[in-house]
């Protein structure tokens, strides 16, 4: 929104070049970065899954037609948020259908 120079109305004010400022951190906080990404994806490789989430990855299993809402309220109940539950609920698909690739090749 460019001012006018007109010193009444919605675009008011001397006509000045916008000032390009520089990135805040907190516009950069909670993005993730290769190398953490690298490093999660290791352990995660190594150590494997918690407990809460093989028993997420069980109900995925035994299925039926709830089960993605009870794979939800579980995870929700574990760890608090919905965003969070979310993410976790993707997240156990995600290696349940690795899992399936990878025996569908053997």
């Amino acid at each position: 929104m460019s001012s006018t120079g007109i010193a009444v109305g919605l675009k008011k004010g001397y006509p000045v070049e916008k000032r390009q400022r520089p990135e805040r951190p907190r516009s950069r906080k909670g993005r993730i970065s290769k190398r953490v990404q690298n490093v999660r994806d290791l352990i995660s490789e190594v150590v494997g899954l918690s407990p809460y989430e093989k028993r997420l990855l069980d109900m995925l299993k035994t299925g039926g037609l709830s089960s993605e809402k009870r794979m939800y309220k579980f995870a929700k109940r574990r760890l608090g948020t919905h965003k969070r539950a979310m993410k976790k609920r993707d997240q156990v698909k995600d290696i349940y259908s690795k899992i399936r690739a990878k025996a569908a090749m053997a």
